[in-house]
């Protein structure tokens, strides 16, 4: 990966004019022609179709870089994280071959087609309708989908139709399909450019097709089997988000910490209050979380036989975007006046950043789709249980389950002591995460057998299942990197259990787990502040960093 940081940040740092490219709506053809040079348009497209066949870790790694304009990583994202993603993971040999080649190049821009007027996180009630041709060869394929990000630059799309299927009954349903259609098929034609709050220079637009003509043999996957087709498109890039995310705050942090040292108020420079120290704190515990998150995540996902990672995917994607939309806004705050100004790069990194709670799945969405994943897993147990012992016996379990858990159970997961798996330094908030995860189990247990089956109802319940779960997998992964950095003695581990010990460091949970305000925290918030700004830069050292 190394061989490709340098010259991308070279690129980014000389090259791209942010500044413009958001006054003028427009990325510059020159810009784009950097990007396509360097590769960028084929970043996980595999070498043998003329991309730079990146595993996901390495993706994720360059997505640090691509974020610092918004614009372009939209652009990229979704040309390859979406647009052509299906050809690569649901296409045939011969559709990749057909395709592949010059979108890696981007000779030929890709874009994702699901959004309709009336449809938009209810993606089962698109009505653009492909009906097949009397011929058996072609479909036609009529319709319009809106806020398609390179709408008005894509030559190849991925298109979510309603088609008519016969199934084992014979009976005929309306189910979605998923297509690839070229532009040069004809009757593809798109609206003027969107003007946006944010990623202004990136394009979006409507797509219209009317009575376009696709070819059979561009059916990616089945007929009637695009709905699959688009949530494992959409679960396989979410991960990203977090090192774009943790990019952008990085930067961010630079840029404020030179501030806060310079600006003096009341005779002091700002960085000598706590309450600005504080919120340096903050920005650097969320950007190291974001990247323990997503480089955890994308590990897994490089694991010989893909394991599905699309829940884990989605916690980061709901973090990674709150927590930038929050550290954009504590950045401002630092800069107080001139954060607001146009002269200056910040505003518009506040207006970029708005957009990451919404698409690729809205943050609202994404937190029913993670815990009742997790539920259905956790019913499935629970109902096993019920069928080998009866309801009575399960019924029991619980009770005293409950009942020890009121006197003060032990918990031991294996994570600390001497047989641990956590370096001792770590072993608080090691023991603090065994302890949550117990209850969490047991808090699940419980709603399951409140609820049953009308779980799904209970949305704001649901909603506090997920924001345990997610910061749950924060905190394991944030303290297996910090485990690692000090086994084997990664540059600055001791800044990195210090940000640990700042909220949600020990976890603050729900309602079951709440702690008042702790005076012992201060120091730390202080200390690794105080770390931060005298470097003028976030300290920790990469999760893919080998350098002791």
């Amino acid at each position: 990966i190394n061989q490709f940081v340098g010259p991308v940040e070279k690129f980014f740092n000389e090259e791209v004019d942010s500044k413009k490219i958001d006054q003028d709506a427009k990325i510059p053809s020159e810009t784009l022609q950097g990007l396509k040079d360097l590769g960028l348009f084929g970043m996980q497209i595999p070498e043998e179709y003329g991309g730079l066949g990146l595993s996901n870790t390495m993706y994720a790694r360059l997505g640090e870089i691509t974020s610092l304009d918004g614009s372009i990583a939209v652009t990229l994202a979704a040309h390859q994280a979406i647009g052509l993603k299906g050809i690569l993971i649901a296409g045939t040999e011969k559709q990749k071959a057909k395709y592949l080649p010059r979108l890696a190049s981007g000779e030929h821009i890709a874009a994702f087609c699901l959004t309709e007027p009336g449809s938009g996180s209810d993606a089962a009630s698109i009505q653009t309708r492909a009906t097949l041709c009397e011929d058996g060869k072609h479909f036609l394929l009529n319709g319009s989908k809106v806020w398609i990000s390179n709408g008005g630059l894509a030559s190849i799309f991925t298109v979510f139709a309603r088609t008519e299927v016969v199934d084992k009954d014979g009976q005929v349903k309306d189910k979605i399909t998923a297509f690839i259609v070229e532009r040069d098929f004809g009757g593809v034609t798109h609206g003027k450019p969107e003007d946006k709050l944010g990623i202004r220079g990136s394009n979006t637009c409507e797509v219209h097709f009317e009575n376009t003509k696709v070819p059979i043999e561009n059916v990616i996957g089945e007929v009637g089997g695009g709905f699959k087709v688009a949530m494992n498109i959409l679960n396989s890039g979410r991960f990203s988000m977090g090192s774009a995310s943790a990019g952008m705050i990085k930067k961010l942090i630079e840029l404020t910490s030179e501030y806060a040292c310079t600006r003096k108020q009341f005779n002091k420079k700002l960085s000598q209050f706590g309450l600005i120290q504080e919120k340096f704190c903050l920005m650097a515990v969320k950007a190291y979380v974001m990247e323990s998150m997503a480089y955890l995540t994308a590990g897994m996902m490089d694991r010989p036989g893909f394991p599905d990672c699309s829940v884990e995917a989605a916690m980061v994607k709901v973090f990674s975007s709150e927590g930038a939309w929050a550290c954009v806004s504590e950045a401002l705050q630092i800069l107080g006046g001139l954060g607001y100004m146009k002269d200056y790069p910040y505003e518009r990194y506040l207006r970029d950043t708005r957009i990451l709670l919404i698409f690729e799945g809205t943050n609202e969405i994404l937190r029913m789709y993670i815990a009742l994943t997790g539920m259905q897993h956790a019913g499935k147990i629970l109902t096993d249980k019920i069928k080998y012992k009866g309801n009575m016996g399960v019924a029991l379990g619980e009770f005293l389950t409950r009942l020890q858990d009121t006197l003060g159970r032990k918990v031991d997961l294996g994570l600390v002591g001497d047989r641990g798996v956590v370096h001792p330094s770590l072993q608080e908030s090691a023991k603090k995460l065994e302890e949550n995860v117990y209850y969490f189990g047991t808090t699940v247990r419980g709603l399951l057998s409140r609820f049953g089956k009308t779980i799904v109802e209970e949305q704001l319940v649901l909603k506090r299942v997920a924001d345990v779960v997610i910061n749950l997998y924060a905190m394991t992964a944030a303290i297996s990197r910090a485990s690692r950095s000090i086994s084997i003695g990664l540059r600055n581990h001791d800044h990195e259990v210090s940000i640990l010990h700042h909220p949600p460091f020990p976890l603050r949970l729900s309602s079951w787990e709440q702690a008042d305000a702790d005076e012992n925290l201060d120091d730390s918030i202080k200390k690794a502040a105080k770390q931060i700004l005298e470097k003028r830069a976030y300290i920790c050292s990469h999760p893919l960093d080998r350098t002791f």
